[in-house]
């Protein structure tokens, strides 16, 4: 059973920019309400891809850099990457439905 991987702007590059496969990435910050009510949906998410797809969370408040890279101006924000290149994105609590729609483009 996969969970959220904390990351922070040292690991950033390695955990995602390097990687291959999907990663969905959470831009998050604990202060923030739609932020809290997605976490346990991306759990389900890590969990039923477990293998297919790495879920990362980065707290915007620590980590400023990866942040300002990808223009992350609301959160929750999540991009959407495959072989270290971003492919989509969504800004905003979204529904499972949504996130699932997104995730599955990808995995194809």
């Amino acid at each position: 059973m996969s969970k959220p991987t904390d990351v922070s702007d040292a690991d950033f590059d390695n955990e995602v920019g390097q990687a291959t496969g999907a990663v969905l990435v959470d831009f998050w910050a604990p202060w923030c309400g739609p932020c809290k009510a997605i976490a346990p949906i991306l759990e389900e998410l890590a969990s039923e891809f477990s293998g297919k797809l790495k879920v990362i969370k980065v707290n915007v408040d620590d980590n400023k850099e990866a942040a300002m890279k990808h223009n992350v101006r609301s959160i929750p924000k999540l991009i959407l990457f495959k072989d270290g290149q971003m492919v989509d994105q969504m800004v905003g609590a979204r529904s499972k439905a949504e996130m699932l729609d997104m995730v599955n483009k990808a995995l194809v």
